[in-house]
């Protein structure tokens, strides 16, 4: 672990004497990193290990950047030596097959375990720290939660559970669901999980492809001050998976629930208490032994199963974490997220840099708005990850927490799930906190990680992601394959990395695998999103290229309609599509207003005219439509294609694949679209 502990300040100024452009020179950037600050980056040691590993100097960031997708072997073999990551070998061969994309593996000879890596910590500091709303709090110490995990690990093989199989949590983000994927991952097995806004049909859709072996599964779960009792629900997903031999139940609402009609019931700690004295016998399993069955939204059929490795996973976590958003030792790291999405995995990655998880499981805004800002203060959070439209919510309902909160702890604010609009960039600095590094990312499920995000030793600029991942060869393309700048394109990667997904489940000969992200551009990764590389080397996102409007032709990209739109105070929420129209395409503009609105002339005409003051004629639409609700998947992503399916008559084909099916209904038959 010498790589993530603090050494003496080292002081490298990064990015000074750059010409800067002429955008720069009429801007000026909302934030920049102290002298200190960057001297004490993480990312700044690294670049003293990579002097002291390979003779490198590197000027600053930009030439890291460049140097770790110029000479990537020397990068990842530096991050893993860097970061201290346990392994029983490495092997001699760091990058086997580097031609092929798909097909390059990493580490081909080496063994590792991902849990052994995040539970090598021991005392009694915190490792988690758990609020169920306003009604539960929890503490869990690194020493409890190595003894937790034992206790699970032993159940688990006890029951029969090999290397490879599955194990299926059906959880909200409670500590039980880090346990149960750490138990999972130390002896080898497969962890996927669901949070239980899922239905049965939702959940059915996802384990019944991965045949799991167990089911740990909460008997309820906590939203919006409501108990939902789940013992119901299980015992019918249990009976839809013949694959399951035992179902372990944790508490969480209360604290005995009747097992009966439950297949191989037992509570949590009955399962547990033989075995919470032994010593984890890790099992060191290949670089890409499955790690995470990770599902795709399946707003289109049924979901993808993508298969990410031990090694490959927690590398790229590492990077992002040290390197990205400057993770240190007993820093508190808090993501709010469920465990449906990707950022539950990525913020558990976290205890890998020995730092303390905050878990957040509920309503964000019960049983008021300030929550989590009283959480940040309570515990003392140094880096708050959550969506942009959380941010714009808290804007929107008239917060400014740098008036209300210390938040003197908090080094870093990350935001995704959703473009982050260039107003809330201000707004995060005027009403949030003014010394604060705000990092927007953008990955995916694909990768279980990102392809551009944070740089703790970079300006932040209006409206912009601060740079690419570190190790990860991200390009825009225009149609036609090439190379562009200050160009929206798509969004591609041109070289492996080690993050990629091992496979699709039940795709021996990876057909799926490839058409999902190889057929557009051959050899190249094509990701699906409409961006643009700018004047500082930051990203600016669009919207998902399948999502993109074509009036006349011209790609417009959703976010460019919604940033204007959504910063009027009559508007709540937007939804654009592109409606089939007279042998062209039209946009359509679906609005969610404040309570007691309604959408009239004068409205539309506001609307119409801040779109057009704040981009285009173009992007102007030819009906705008007030609607009670728009719907979104169980991550809180929009959903324009269901909504275009609909509104073209055709079916969405998995409608248990979003958190409100029901507001699908807002947009049927509607008569304004019929001229």
């Amino acid at each position: 672990m010498a790589g993530l502990r603090r050494p003496p300040r080292v002081r490298i100024l990064l990015g000074l004497g750059t010409r800067p452009s002429n955008r720069q020179a009429v801007t000026k950037p909302l934030w920049k990193p102290t002298a200190d600050r960057v001297s004490e980056a993480t990312v700044t040691r690294f670049l003293a290990a990579l002097h002291a590993d390979w003779g490198v100097t590197l000027a600053d960031t930009r030439a890291l950047y460049r140097f770790s997708v110029e000479a990537p072997e020397k990068f990842w073999v530096s991050l893993k030596d860097f970061a201290g990551v346990i392994a029983g070998t490495w092997g001699e061969t760091v990058l086997a097959d580097a031609d092929q994309m798909p097909g390059a593996r990493w580490f081909p000879n080496a063994t590792l375990n991902y849990a052994e890596n995040l539970l090598r910590r021991r005392d009694h500091a915190d490792a988690i720290v758990f609020w169920g709303e306003d009604t539960i709090r929890r503490r869990i110490s690194h020493a409890e939660l190595y003894i937790q995990v034992a206790g699970l690990a032993g159940a688990l093989r006890a029951a029969g559970v090999n290397p490879g199989d599955r194990v299926a949590g059906y959880m909200p983000n409670t500590p039980e669901a880090v346990i149960g994927a750490l138990a999972t991952h130390a002896i080898g097995a497969v962890w996927a999980s669901c949070s239980p806004d899922f239905g049965v049909a939702g959940v059915l859709d996802r384990f019944g492809q991965i045949a799991p072996k167990i089911l740990i599964a909460s008997e309820g779960y906590l939203y919006n001050g409501q108990v939902f009792d789940q013992m119901e629900r299980i015992g019918t997903i249990v009976r839809g998976l013949p694959s399951v031999i035992e179902t372990i139940i944790v508490p969480y609402t209360r604290a005995q629930p009747s097992l009966a009609g439950i297949r191989g019931g037992q509570m949590l700690a009955d399962a547990i208490a033989p075995y919470l004295l032994e010593e984890i016998s890790f099992v060191r399993r290949p670089f890409n032994h499955p790690l995470y069955i990770l599902f795709s939204s399946g707003t289109t059929g049924v979901p993808k199963c993508i298969v990410h490795g031990a090694g490959g996973t927690l590398l790229k976590h590492l990077a992002e974490h040290l390197l990205h958003c400057d993770v240190k030792p007993d820093d508190r790291v808090f993501y709010a997220t469920t465990t449906g999405w990707m950022m539950w995995n990525w913020q558990v990655s976290a205890l890998a840099c020995e730092a303390t998880l905050l878990l957040y499981d509920g309503a964000p805004f019960h049983p008021d708005p300030k929550t989590l800002f009283d959480f940040a203060d309570a515990e003392a959070m140094t880096l708050f990850g959550t969506s942009a439209k959380y941010l714009d919510a808290v804007r929107k309902a008239g917060l400014a927490p740098i008036e209300t909160h210390r938040l003197d702890t908090l080094r870093t604010i990350c935001s995704t799930g959703s473009p982050l609009a260039p107003e809330t960039f201000d707004f995060v600095y005027r009403s949030i906190k003014s010394d604060v590094h705000l990092a927007s990312i953008s990955g995916g499920t694909d990768i279980v990680g990102c392809f551009v995000l944070g740089d703790p030793t970079l300006p932040v600029w209006r409206g912009e992601i601060q740079t690419r991942a570190f190790g990860v060869a991200v390009d825009v393309f225009d149609d036609t394959g090439q190379p562009i700048r200050k160009q929206k394109g798509e969004l591609v990667c041109t070289k492996p990395f080690p993050s990629m997904p091992v496979g699709f489940w039940n795709d021996p000969d990876g057909a799926k695998y490839h058409a999902a992200y190889f057929e557009r551009f051959p050899g190249v990764w094509h990701h699906g999103d409409w961006v643009e590389l700018t004047d500082h080397d930051g990203m600016i996102i669009y919207g998902r290229s399948d999502a993109t409007l074509k009036p006349g032709g011209v790609r417009i990209g959703t976010a460019e309609i919604y940033r204007p739109v959504e910063q009027l105070p009559e508007v709540v929420e937007s939804l654009a599509i592109g409606q089939d129209w007279e042998d062209d395409t039209r946009i359509i503009l679906f609005v969610v207003l404040r309570p007691g609105l309604k959408l009239d002339t004068s409205l539309i005409e506001k609307i119409k005219r801040q779109i057009r003051a704040n981009a285009t004629p173009r992007h102007v639409p030819a009906r705008i439509i007030q609607v009670a609700d728009i719907p979104r998947t169980k991550s809180g992503k929009i959903t324009e294609l269901a909504v275009r399916a609909v509104v073209h008559g055709q079916p969405v084909k998995n409608r248990e694949a979003l958190a409100n099916p029901e507001a699908l209904e807002h947009f049927k038959d509607r008569p304004e679209l019929t001229s």
